[in-house]
């Protein structure tokens, strides 16, 4: 039989979309105060760190515990709507 030929779909790197405005929460003021303080540009720049050190965090867990890929995307991926919730993002 003719095997029908599949068409490789190109690797494409997967990103996390941030939201545009998130959610009022908990620590939205907190946020707020630091853009007052720090400025729009320093505060990316320290958000950007903290978000990096919380996925190296929660890699190092799945490595510990042995957690596939798959389940450290998944867990990345709960992280950032639990910011967007709690107002960090």
């Amino acid at each position: 039989p003719l095997q029908a030929q599949r068409r490789q779909r190109p690797q494409v790197a997967q990103t996390i979309r941030m939201a545009s405005m998130a959610k009022f929460g908990v620590f939205s003021p907190a946020v707020y105060a630091g853009r007052i303080i720090l400025g729009d540009k320093r505060l990316e720049k320290v958000r950007g760190q903290g978000i990096s050190l919380h996925s190296q965090a929660i890699t190092e867990f799945c490595v510990f515990v042995g957690a596939t890929p798959k389940m450290r995307g998944l867990l990345i991926k709960k992280a950032k709507t639990n910011g967007d919730t709690l107002g960090f993002l």
